[in-house]
């Protein structure tokens, strides 16, 4: 099964000098590293999470999502904290206090998503269980193994369906699901399959269409011939059973509500997803007027961008202008990809100057798949891949694609997650972590970064980087305003309309996601406003000991952490003279 990337874990990397000071410590710490080694062992077995940095081989099972096992999940993360709170922090060694730190917030996001029952909702507008399955025909499959797992995982598409059915039937009988009209249309998604009039016509088969020569011809006869019978007889009837469940019961029993302070517990609940996502103990009235500010500041900016690029009307119709002038959209699939492509090359010759320590992973930039880019934001970044949306090419503007690549593939996402899967000094449960805040804010502060490194020739690329930060920003005022202030899907579409050079697809899509996924939208901005106030922080107290290359390479050390951590490590980089953890790629 592919990787699952955990939205709840961060962590620091260990210093030389903090692996001598464990030493000092070593009741406390070895109580410490015993309970996450434990925990980590059989959280890897329940969520099958593979072994490998860039996604090992092909699972051979999938997960048991049933409400026992949930249970299950609830009581084993209940004692493991009580464990924890068991050990006293001051007693580590300061490596050690830093994993405590973060690892405990990693329980607590866990098992708040368990008191909350998070898996009776396993969907919203953007992601989808069925989904992620359909994504694994499109993982590399290379050995004769991978193939009979992923088999073996097929013919368990009607138990894990049948489970997840449960889970949302539960849901909706307590009104906990995505609103309505966030899930429309997404039954498309679930009929491709179920509709089909032949196996070979699905996502699922794909993988069986070129198999690897190293194969023998024969068994890759019988492979694809079980793979027909399979898909025929237990993926397309468990297909057609969801189906018929979203389009009966789920679907139109949905709730009609839109905030998340209005489910069961609801204030309680919003704030808990506050914390998992931007990992600060901030109120929604903070982060709103935290937006508000910004959105104006941001706009100001926008227009001396507009002033510079010739433009003599105002801001309106400045938007409608870029929104609709033919210039600034491609007009193949294949034009866009390339343009993408050309840009992540143009920062390859920049890296050198602003990085010190590079991944030696690299990325292919692809297109995202038919099935589900209607529904998919612009594009996505991570290990080994940065996913272009060629669907509905006038909704996708040249203009930011810049800004988007430098988020979705270097030095973003599909930059900063190898670096840190591949930091082979800190524990596994740090190194195969991802927690939004540090994550998106690190790609959002890679997209204002570009600003400083030249990649915005033109006035236009530039001002599609500053719309891309007023999104963002935007994103604080509209996610608060929906979840916590009872804003419309109206109101909150309008708000970026007036605000931003998104497009009306980009608009409609963005917003369900905000409202189907409270929370996930704050992770960004804050995450870059935390990353922006550690480098000025460092910048004024080391002056012209200043290193861009070293403070960039502290930051990626890390790996994926709660935002106060990130201070906590810049106070110890302007202690040591502003010196990077790689003082021989200085």
């Amino acid at each position: 099964m592919r990787r699952v990337w955990l939205s709840f874990v961060a962590a620091a990397a260990l210093s030389l000098a903090e692996g001598s000071a464990m030493a000092a410590h070593p009741t406390a710490d070895a109580q410490f590293k015993a309970i996450y080694s434990r925990e980590w062992a059989w959280r890897k077995a329940q969520l099958l999470v593979d072994d490998d940095d860039t996604g090992g081989p092909i699972e051979a099972h999938l997960p048991d999502v049933s409400a026992k096992a949930q249970g299950l999940r609830l009581a084993y993360w209940t004692k493991t904290l009580g464990e924890l709170d068991r050990i006293k922090p001051a007693e580590l060694s300061k490596g050690a206090q830093v994993d405590y730190a973060v690892y405990r917030a990693q329980i607590v996001s866990l098992l708040n998503a368990q008191k909350f029952r998070e898996w009776e909702k396993p969907l919203n507008s953007d992601s989808y269980f069925w989904g992620d399955l359909a994504g694994e025909s499109r993982e590399t499959f290379k050995t004769e193994a991978d193939y009979k797992n992923f088999l073996t995982q097929l013919n368990e598409v009607p138990r894990y369906f049948a489970d997840e059915t449960d889970n949302m039937r539960a849901g909706l009988a307590r009104g906990f699901t995505p609103p309505k009209v966030t899930l429309q249309g997404r039954d498309a998604t679930i009929a491709a399959v179920a509709e089909a009039k032949d196996p070979k016509d699905t996502t699922f088969y794909k993988p069986f269409v070129d198999m690897p020569a190293a194969i023998p011809a024969a068994e890759q006869a019988a492979l694809r011939a079980e793979a027909i019978k399979t898909i025929a007889e237990k993926v397309i009837p468990a297909h057609q059973a969801l189906l018929k469940f979203m389009r009966e019961d789920y679907l139109p029993h949905a709730q009609e509500s839109l905030a998340a302070e209005a489910m069961p517990d609801g204030k309680a609940y919003y704030q808990s997803k506050i914390l998992e996502f931007a990992t600060v103990d901030l109120t929604p009235d903070q982060i709103h007027q935290i937006g508000l500010s910004e959105v104006a500041r941001i706009h100001t900016e926008m227009l001396q961008a507009m002033k510079d690029s010739g433009f003599s009307g105002d801001f309106p119709a400045f938007l409608t202008f870029l929104r609709t002038d033919k210039r600034f959209y491609a007009q193949t699939p294949d034009e866009l990809l390339k343009d993408a492509a050309f840009i992540a090359k143009e920062f390859d010759g920049k890296a050198g100057t602003w990085f010190g320590h590079l991944p030696r992973s690299r990325f292919a930039i692809t297109p995202v798949a038919p099935e589900i880019a209607p529904y998919y934001t612009a594009g996505r970044g991570g290990p080994g891949v940065y996913l272009v949306n060629t669907y509905d090419l006038p909704s996708r503007p040249l203009y930011a694609l810049r800004a988007l690549t430098l988020h979705e593939s270097a030095p973003g996402h599909a930059f900063q997650i190898p670096l840190a899967a591949e930091n082979k000094a800190q524990p596994e449960f740090r190194r195969r972590s991802y927690i939004s805040a540090y994550g998106e804010g690190w790609a959002l502060y890679c997209e204002q970064l570009g600003d400083e490194m030249g990649m915005y020739p033109t006035p236009y690329d530039r001002f599609g980087m500053l719309s891309y930060q007023m999104w963002r920003a935007a994103r604080l005022v509209v996610d608060t305003g929906v979840h916590h202030m009872g804003w419309s899907r109206q109101q909150a579409q309008g708000y970026l309309r007036d605000n931003t050079a998104l497009s009306e697809r980009e608009i409609t899509t963005e917003v369900d996601r905000y409202i189907s996924w409270p929370g996930q939208a704050l992770s960004y901005y804050l995450g870059e406003l935390q990353i922006e106030k550690a480098r000025a922080k460092a910048e004024k107290a080391l002056g012209p000991k200043f290193n861009i290359r070293a403070f960039h390479d502290a930051v990626l050390e890390l790996g994926s952490v709660p935002l106060p951590v990130i201070d906590a490590r810049i106070d110890r980089f302007i202690a040591e003279g502003g010196k990077g953890p790689y003082p021989d790629e200085e």
